[in-house]
């Protein structure tokens, strides 16, 4: 972890309000700088290469980032300082040192401060029995939201989705070392494949740095995934959208998500959809909208129109005589069907009025307004 008076904003060389593309360039840069390879004869290299890789792990995630800034400004990596020989563990500050947040408050909204740092580093993660000794951790989740189409939603059907997923390297098969080379035991983490860091009264273990977790280090690196065993790739995962999916749904594919650690099992695939809107039909739960528009003589006269259903079918609608503009009809059954339930579909009818008449129909509506005593 970052010193005590340095943070991993510090650390990149970047401001607080830096965005993802500019700390992504930064880490770039410094780690390219400080790279143990480049500076053989710079024993401090290796720490400062840590140092950055500890940072950027933290800032490029929006989630852990917004955790260690919630941690940054109530001082709980030691850059604000309690009373002397009062302060909490790790120079995280009490009460006395902000009046206006209790230590129940920072308790509540954060629960356990070692929580809160294993979350920061991923590991907060419960493995299956045996993983703390073994190292197996299970993969992350992965979480995307997908567009699908308002008719596939309502009706069901497949979609295809394109993921990005960090696998295993197919050349050296996750171990990091070019085929046919060896591979020695980290000295960082003494093979273990996990540092301690903390402060005071507690300490937590994250992945070793300088071996990714593996516990060993290639004589001679992938050239396909640098030594690190690993490659990010595009997979495209076949998804059954159910009928009636909507806006916020969600679906649940175990084992398709991010690579476990150690031989871990892999974590799921979350998907979410977001429904594309329809140039047609709009829906309110599972009934459904459309809007038909019927000329005077139809909204006059009375007539039959034919509807289009959300199951493509044409269902005929009868507009009764003196029908006015705006008039909703509900056709039942004709909605989302959703397990054992179905909604409507309601058509409202939108009279339109002619912009030009020609002078025939001009005189018959000047005959119509004379005959009805209308003024015009």
């Amino acid at each position: 972890m970052a010193a005590p008076g340095k943070d991993f904003y510090q650390v990149l060389g970047v401001s607080e309000k830096a965005d993802a593309g500019e700390i992504k360039k930064s880490y770039r840069k410094l780690a390219k700088k400080h790279h143990p390879d480049a500076n053989p004869s710079d024993a401090s290299a290796a720490e400062r290469f840590k140092e950055i890789g500890e940072a950027y792990s933290v800032l490029s995630d929006p989630a852990k980032r917004k955790q260690y800034d919630q941690m940054r400004r109530l001082g709980g990596l030691g850059f604000g300082r309690g009373r002397p020989g009062g302060g909490a563990p790790g120079g995280f500050r009490g009460p006395e040192a902000d009046p206006g947040i209790s230590f129940d408050d920072l308790q509540g909204g954060f629960g356990n401060i070692s929580d809160l740092f294993s979350s920061l580093f991923d590991l907060g993660r419960k493995g299956q029995p045996g993983s703390e000794r073994t190292g197996r951790q299970k993969g992350q989740n992965v979480e995307y939201v997908v567009e699908i189409p308002f008719l596939t939603a309502v009706r069901g059907g497949r979609i295809s989705v394109d993921v990005a997923i960090t696998e295993d390297c197919a050349t050296c098969g996750g171990d990091g070392a070019k085929p046919g080379t060896e591979v020695r035991r980290c000295d960082e983490c003494k093979g273990a494949g996990t540092v301690s860091f903390g402060q005071g009264g507690f300490a937590v273990k994250r992945p070793c740095p300088a071996c990714f977790g593996r516990g060993v280090i290639p004589q001679t690196p992938c050239s396909s995934c640098q030594g690190r065993g690993a490659i990010r790739q595009n997979r495209k995962i076949q998804i059954n959208v159910q009928p009636g999916a909507d806006s916020g749904s969600k679906v649940r594919l175990s084992g398709q998500g991010e690579r476990g650690r150690s031989g871990g099992p892999p974590g799921d695939l979350i998907i979410t959809y977001k429904v594309s809107p329809h140039r047609f039909f709009t829906r309110k739960g599972l009934d459904v909208y459309v809007t038909i528009p019927i000329n005077i003589v139809q909204a006059t006269l009375g007539s039959k129109i034919r509807v289009r259903t959300i199951a493509d079918k044409k269902v005929v609608l009868r507009i009764p005589k003196g029908t006015q503009s705006g008039t909703k009809f509900r056709i039942r059954g004709q909605g989302v069907e959703k397990g054992d339930r179905v909604g409507d579909q309601f058509v409202e009818v939108v009279v339109q009025v002619p912009a030009e008449l020609s002078d025939e129909e001009r005189q018959a509506m000047q005959e119509f307004a004379d005959a009805s005593g209308l003024k015009h």
